[in-house]
């Protein structure tokens, strides 16, 4: 598997584009401010063939470039709970930093679900405690953990925001906490690093 990430906007947030090196399929992973404009060009002179949008999470500095994909004709996916901030961005009470376009018709994932682009497979791993629909997006044959904003390098996201559910954040830690210690964690923001180095 192939990973671009590249941390942008004000939020310096993490947009990760994962591609099959056999068959050039892709996914997008939290489409940021100024992704679109970043990723685009790459999908086009690489003829990388994207499939599909995932949000970690609903949070605006994550779904800012949302529509500019969904308009290319890619689902967006996310979590059912995280999803009324993707149709109305603005409705989790947190207030954005430029108006963001939502999507009508977003589709959902949970707990098990399988990723699947070319001949790569992951699964869905449901982390709330940050925002109700939280996840995480494990690909095991990889030792890639895609964290969102649930664990970051030496922190864990913000429990103090509107739709935070903050009881919720030790179960999700320690379903986390099981995954091999090799396993290299991308964050929504900052550094990467392990299961090892955090848990």
């Amino acid at each position: 598997m192939q990973i671009i990430d590249k941390i942008l906007g004000p939020l310096e947030t993490r947009t990760i584009l994962l591609i099959c090196p056999t068959t050039f399929e892709s996914i997008l992973i939290d489409p940021s401010f100024y992704s679109h404009h970043y990723f685009a060009p790459i999908l086009e002179e690489k003829n990388f063939l994207l499939k599909k949008v995932y949000l970690t999470h609903s949070h605006y500095d994550h779904i800012v470039d949302i529509a500019k994909f969904h308009q290319m004709g890619i689902d967006i996916f996310v979590h059912l709970l995280d999803s009324q901030n993707v149709i109305a961005p603005g409705s989790d009470g947190l207030r954005a930093l430029k108006a963001i376009e939502g999507v009508s018709n977003p589709k959902f994932f949970k707990e098990g679900d399988v990723i699947r682009f070319g001949q790569i497979k992951g699964v869905v791993l449901e982390t709330p405690g940050h925002s109700p629909g939280s996840c995480c997006f494990y690909f095991p044959d990889h030792h890639v953990l895609i964290s969102g904003d649930t664990l970051f390098k030496g922190g864990i996201g913000r429990l103090d925001l509107p739709t935070a559910e903050p009881d919720k954040m030790g179960v999700s830690l320690d379903k986390i906490k099981k995954l091999p210690k090799n396993t290299i964690i991308y964050p929504g923001h900052g550094p990467k690093t392990t299961i090892q180095e955090e848990l």
